[in-house]
């Protein structure tokens, strides 16, 4: 059953979703805005691939199942803990004929509702989920090794599968690009990715040699030493405005900006 939702605003964009009677949709905990009386709002540890779209009958696999759904649960929050998600979703189901709820994201932005036909993943920086039908799986993906460590906010990435919608949001305004469209590769900054689809590609990579030229980017150039690189043949979703250049911009009309005129590694919000 599709899920029936507009996207609503402009500089702080919400999405209002209508139910059907029985629809199931999920959210992080503190994206929901409001609801109608007819919709239950019930909050659980466990996502919809651990049974959270439904509740599984207790007497399903006997103690074993239970005990193999907890375990499942407890690995599901603690993923979510480990990179620094929240720990619970909330559930809203509509009683009793349609009903409406709305969500939205956390910084001034844009929304964008993915359709996922069960061929391939999404994934998307770390907060960007706002909501999904219960038919959409949610998990997380650990980009390893170097990558993920110099990759700042893509060494902890979102992963949805599945069927239906999933509703995402990011800051500033969005733009969709296809690598294959740039002779297969963009680099970015690494705070612009908000979301790709799988089958593209994330790297890290190093702006420049060590060289003079590498240094100067580095030191006075507003990325740091690292860009990121997606490869491949699939949708893009980059988004205009990153954290750590709204977080100096309140640093600076605070009066407390340590950043300087440089931008680059003396910044002193980490990338």
């Amino acid at each position: 059953m599709t899920l029936q939702q507009e996207i609503v605003g402009n500089a702080m964009q919400m999405a209002v979703v209508n139910l059907h009677p029985g629809q199931t949709v999920y959210c992080e905990a503190g994206k929901f805005l409001f609801k109608t009386t007819n919709v239950t709002m019930e909050t659980r540890l466990s996502g919809p691939s651990n049974g959270g779209g439904q509740q599984q009958g207790g007497s399903a696999g006997g103690m074993g199942g239970l005990l193999r759904q907890a375990m499942g649960t407890a690995m599901q929050a603690g993923q979510r803990m480990l990179a620094g998600e929240s720990l619970a979703f909330q559930y809203f189901t509509a009683q009793s004929g349609e009903g409406t709820v709305g969500f939205a994201g956390v910084l001034p932005g844009e929304m964008r509702a993915l359709e996922l036909d069960g061929t391939r993943a999404w994934f998307a920086e770390k907060d960007a989920f706002v909501a999904a039908e219960s038919t959409v799986d949610f998990g997380i993906a650990f980009t390893g090794g170097r990558t993920g460590m110099s990759g700042g906010e893509g060494f902890v990435l979102e992963k949805f599968t599945g069927h239906g919608t999933v509703i995402i949001a990011g800051a500033g305004n969005f733009i969709d690009l296809n690598p294959a469209d740039f002779g297969g590769r963009i680099e970015v900054d690494t705070g612009c990715v908000v979301a790709f689809e799988e089958g593209v590609r994330y790297g890290v990579q190093r702006v420049g040699g060590l060289n003079r030229q590498g240094i100067m980017n580095a030191v006075f150039g507003g990325e740091g030493l690292s860009l990121a690189t997606l490869e491949g043949n699939g949708r893009v979703i980059l988004q205009s405005l990153t954290i750590e250049s709204l977080a100096n911009a309140l640093k600076k009309a605070q009066g407390g900006d340590k950043q300087g005129p440089t931008g680059g590694l003396f910044s002193t919000h980490a990338g």
